[in-house]
């Protein structure tokens, strides 16, 4: 027992300067608030990337991409490396966009309305276009 005391008086001494040395060593934490901004920055940027990630992953658009002879691993890539900034600005090009994707539903939608016009007029006898409309009484 007495040797246990004679070994355990310096050994906690030594236990005891050894904490005090680590514990004098502790680097101090820095808080700071959080802006509003920051945060809706982050998750907007987050959503942003969620869309485009979701429209390369069309099968249509990696066809294209196949298409124009562009691996579709390659765009993904490339979309990974852009800053919020950028994906921000490429996902607000996106909203411009027209739905639909060509012109041919326009140039349909035109020619419609052009040959409505037409055959009203040719039915009310002010034109002559269509031979197959009776022509109206103003002539």
């Amino acid at each position: 027992m007495l040797i246990i005391r004679r070994i355990a008086k310096p050994v906690s001494y030594l236990v005891s300067a050894g904490l005090l040395v680590l514990s004098l060593h502790v680097p101090m934490a820095h808080a700071a608030l959080v802006g509003t901004e920051t945060i809706t920055t982050s998750a907007q940027a987050r959503q942003d990337r969620d869309r485009i990630g979701a429209l390369l992953a069309r099968d249509e658009v990696k066809a294209q991409f196949v298409a124009y002879g562009v691996q579709p691993e390659v765009v993904q890539a490339r979309v990974d490396s852009l800053t919020d900034q950028e994906i921000h600005s490429l996902a607000g090009k996106l909203d411009e966009l027209p739905a639909g994707g060509s012109a041919l539903g326009t140039v349909l939608g035109i020619a419609l309305v052009v040959f409505l016009v037409l055959l009203f007029t040719d039915i009310m006898g002010w034109t002559s276009v269509f031979p197959f409309t009776k022509k109206g009484s103003a002539r």
